[in-house]
């Protein structure tokens, strides 16, 4: 039997979650299987090769290229100094000699008697990866990185900027309606992730950036606040990388929108919880979602683990319009109708009904939803 599908926003208060940390160019692992990590923690590190400046000796000397070779006073992988003299030529009668001090500190690379150019590489830039998520070592990758398995709650949302961040989660404000102002935050937020309810303005996150919150989460955010915050407009890309100093997840979209009760109740049982976060965003192919992670001290019954197939549409299955006349609103499906439907433009579709937490009912383009993974 034919079967349709849907993408899908996951919500969930229990998933076994599996991440990869992997370093850019090989280097050393330090943890082994079976360890557990904390968010902090570092597994791997290595050095990226320092910055390569070039210098013209030939030119700075007024000698053939050839020459630079027998006038160098440092050799191929002699360290240098800031200042340190580089090379010396041998002037005239003993006298009158040139000595070029370097502009740069690192390692002399290489002396070409081809182009009388020396290379100069700057020290070596240390990275290190940290777990993230706190964990277990599940599996090891020798001279790349290593995989971290841990039972969390786990939200996905719609949009984000900013890199990986942890700290402990701080809902402000009474419910997922109300607006995320800079009022509702206060000094004593510094390192947490702050949850709002509706729309967060721009204000509210730079008061968050001041305090030195470590995320700020909300329903929606508006489109030219964003702009603002940004310094410029966004356009099609991925995120992750920006440099604001806070990471910033919408869990709903772009707008005067509240966050769905269910979310919201759930990172409210979370408050006081210790959760990782990570805005980095990627609309179109290969598809990332920002994340919310909260490790969990012990596994609840799996009662409905299985009982839906990922992104397959079924009755039952709960989801969110994500078109108008109902956008954002969350139901059920209900009915899953085999042949396509006029819509009020005169098109055909395959739509779905959907049922309200009021009881009503609506037709819905199936291409208009998104499901709620649980």
């Amino acid at each position: 039997m034919a079967k349709a599908y849907t993408p899908g926003l996951l919500v969930t208060r229990h998933k076994k979650h599996r991440i990869m940390r992997r370093l850019p160019i090989s280097g050393d692992v330090r943890v082994k299987m079976n360890d557990q990590v904390n968010a902090g923690d570092v597994v791997a590190e290595t050095n990226l090769p320092g910055n390569v400046h070039p210098i013209n000796l030939a030119n700075q000397m007024s000698l053939p290229p050839a020459d630079v070779v027998g006038c160098m006073l440092k050799a191929e992988g002699d360290a240098i100094a800031l200042d340190e003299p580089l090379a010396q030529s041998k002037g005239l009668f003993g006298m009158f000699k040139n000595t070029i001090n370097s502009r740069y500190e690192g390692t002399v690379e290489t002396v070409s008697p081809v182009t009388g150019q020396v290379i100069i590489r700057g020290a070596p830039l240390p990275v290190q990866v940290q777990a993230y998520m706190s964990g277990q070592v599940v599996s090891i990758s020798e001279g790349e990185g290593c995989e971290v398995e841990a039972d969390v709650a786990y939200v996905q949302g719609i949009f984000g900027v900013g890199g990986e961040t942890q700290g402990c989660i701080r809902v402000v404000g009474t419910g997922h309606e109300q607006e995320l102002t800079a009022d509702l935050i206060s000094e004593d937020m510094a390192g947490c992730i702050i949850v709002g309810g509706a729309r967060m303005t721009v204000e509210a996150i730079r008061r968050a950036r001041e305090v030195k919150a470590a995320g700020i989460i909300s329903g929606g955010i508006d489109d030219q606040d964003l702009k603002e915050l940004l310094g410029y407009d966004l356009g099609v890309a991925i995120t992750g990388r920006e440099d604001l100093g806070i990471t910033v997840i919408v869990t709903e979209g772009f707008g005067e929108i509240a966050m769905a009760e269910r979310t919201h109740a759930m990172l409210r049982e979370f408050e006081g919880r210790e959760a990782s976060i990570n805005g980095a965003t990627q609309i179109r192919a290969g598809v990332m979602r920002p994340e919310i992670i909260i490790p969990l001290e012990s596994v609840p019954p799996a009662a409905n683990e299985g009982q839906f197939e990922e992104g397959q549409l079924e009755a039952g299955r709960l989801l969110r319009v994500i078109r108008d006349p109902w956008f954002g609103m969350i139901g059920k499906v209900s009915d899953l109708p085999a042949e396509p439907h006029v819509l009020g433009s005169g098109s055909k579709a395959r739509v779905l009904e959907v049922t309200f937490p009021s009881g009503e009912k609506a037709i819905v383009p199936r291409a208009n939803v998104e499901l709620i993974e649980e």
